[in-house]
């Protein structure tokens, strides 16, 4: 986070409301810096993604860097915090390079932060994938999203919902067989199996029927596994930098600094469906009334489209080369 003076924000807010408008590197109100994605940079993830926003093209330095990972790990269903069908729980860190001049509790306060927002988006039920079930009432997928903040030169909260929508598309869930291990007539019922007692089938004096207990296991593919289902449900974070009379999307940190105010608006736009607006945060000192959130929220949607758009091609082709390089390793194993 920046520290700018009186007078360096007054400068850039006067530069701003001008006519036309001027920033420092020469971009319009609505124009993003470069962005750079790539996917599969964690191999021992289920799905990764790396983001940057504004890095400098001669020497790879600068601009705004951030990780994500997707790991799938099993749960017991009623166990704990297991739930039927599966859950997703998300977390983000934050380097203390990426924030010097910040103390240790206000780290771990900006950290909180943007796990809330980013946790409370892609965990809601409405959007949780359907084949995270592994055995009904007893097996589920936790799926843990983290995501590393390496460095912040602006539109953190963009970045971040690019790189975990990345991940999760990324993201292969194992493809499971169940297996069924029964007690024949006469044996005993010990078995080497994890599973519990709600998992046997009639009751224990009725000889007239077999136990039975359910496991799975996962049979070797070449491709890891099959994609999240409803991978359009995954929204996207715009950020609306508000000044009194106008707005600007990915601000510098210095930009950022100077403004009071700012919306986060995070939508999806489903094939074929109207767009949906998964939930909005402003976040600053200053104040704005409903009229005017609600000309923001018109606009904010024709950017994230935009936004939309893009980073759906580039996924695409992302997914396109990591199955053919996951296909290719298969066979020369």
């Amino acid at each position: 986070m920046a520290s700018i003076s009186k007078a360096e924000k007054a400068f850039i807010q006067s530069s701003l409301l001008s006519d036309p408008p001027l920033r420092a590197d020469s971009r319009g109100l609505i124009d993003f810096r470069t962005i750079a994605l790539e996917s599969g940079v964690a191999p021992i993830a289920n799905g990764s993604a790396r983001v940057s926003i504004g890095r400098n093209a001669q020497d790879g330095g600068g601009g705004t860097e951030v990780v994500a990972a997707a790991k799938l790990e099993v749960e017991s269903v009623g166990d704990g915090e297991g739930a039927d069908g599966g859950r997703v729980a998300c977390s983000v860190s934050c380097s203390p390079t990426a924030y010097p001049l910040l103390s240790p509790n206000a780290l771990d306060d900006l950290q909180h932060d943007m796990t809330s927002a980013l946790n409370a988006t892609l965990s809601h039920p409405t959007i949780r994938p359907t084949n995270l079930g592994i055995i009904p009432g007893k097996k589920s997928w936790l799926l843990n999203l983290d995501i590393i903040v390496f460095s912040d030169a602006g539109n953190i909260f963009d970045a971040i919902f690019m790189a975990a929508r990345a991940a999760l598309w990324d993201t292969k869930v194992p493809i499971t067989k169940s297996v069924q291990y029964r007690a024949k007539k006469g044996e005993t019922q010990a078995m080497d199996v994890d599973t519990d007692e709600t998992a046997l089938v009639g009751s224990a004096l009725d000889t007239r029927q077999a136990i039975q207990v359910a496991d799975f296991e996962l049979p070797d593919y070449w491709d890891e596994g099959e994609p999240l289902d409803g991978r359009q449900a995954w929204p996207v974070c715009l950020t609306l930098n508000l000044l009194p009379t106008l707005h600007f999307l990915d601000a510098t940190l210095q930009e950022e600094a100077s403004v009071p105010l700012k919306l986060l608006v995070f939508y999806s736009f489903p094939s074929d469906a109207t767009p949906l607006l998964r939930g909005m945060r402003l976040l600053g000192t200053g104040v704005s009334d409903l009229t005017q959130v609600k000309s923001l929220l018109k606009d904010g949607e024709k950017y994230a489209r935009n936004v939309w758009v893009a980073l759906e091609g580039k996924l695409k082709d992302e997914d396109f080369r990591r199955n053919q390089k996951a296909r290719e390793r298969f066979l020369n194993r």
